[in-house]
């Protein structure tokens, strides 16, 4: 993987020592265009990067995932299907912040990320606080984070994180296949879903605006019932 020219793999002395070389440069300097740019964080194997790549030409997307093994196998279809609006970073999520600079993303898929169930991970939830003041340095003012997910209590949890910092999503379902929205957000299917569908499981999604002037605030009890 090394070797394709559509994945950056920083080493974190390189992430903490100096600014990502392309951070606030990426249409310039890597995509050779102004359109918007799409993050989806935690990518996996990139369907929904490339997806995404291939129904939207007009605009520049950016996988991201800490596992090189699936980041890979989306490298690599781009690169076969010469999807010149991708790349991928392999990296932590924790260190985001270091790859953009201010409104230089449109919009972010979070794609059935982790729920971090216990207690003591509440903070690597990607829907809480410390990652939506994090997407506030370089999401562009309204910007959308999207929410794909299996787990109930994940769904619920940012529904009472928005509502708590006063705030409603634009929309939202339990039931997003039985929705007027399954022929948007649930055009593509990543491998996972498919196998969670296939299992009858329900797949909930909502999306909401980023609200970069604001500074949100935690639930005060963020622990789930096991």
């Amino acid at each position: 993987m090394k070797t394709f020219p559509n994945v950056f793999e920083p080493t974190l002395a390189e992430i903490m020592q100096q600014p990502f070389p392309l951070k606030t440069k990426w249409n310039q300097d890597y995509f050779k265009n102004s359109r918007p740019i799409t993050l989806e964080l935690g990518c996996g194997r990139g369907e929904y990067t490339t997806g995404l790549a291939v129904r939207n030409p007009e605009r520049n997307y950016i996988g991201v995932d800490i596992k090189g093994a699936r980041i890979w196998q989306g490298a690599k279809f781009a690169l076969e299907n010469r999807l010149t609006n991708v790349a991928f970073i392999r990296t932590r999520i924790e260190f985001i912040t270091s790859f953009f600079g201010p409104s230089e993303v449109d919009e972010i898929w979070l794609t059935f990320p982790d729920p971090q169930e216990k207690k003591r991970r509440a903070k690597k939830r990607l829907t809480g606080s410390r990652f939506l003041n994090a997407y506030r340095t370089f999401v562009r003012p309204g910007g959308t984070i999207h929410l794909k997910t299996d787990h109930q209590g994940l769904y619920e949890y940012t529904l009472n994180l928005l509502a708590y910092n006063h705030q409603q999503p634009e929309v939202f379902t339990t039931d997003l296949y039985g929705s007027s929205l399954a022929g948007t957000a649930g055009a593509i299917q990543t491998y996972y879903e498919q196998m969670f569908l296939r299992e009858g499981k329900k797949v909930f999604y909502l999306a909401f605006a980023l609200k970069t002037d604001h500074e949100y605030a935690e639930l005060p009890e963020t622990e789930y019932v096991e």
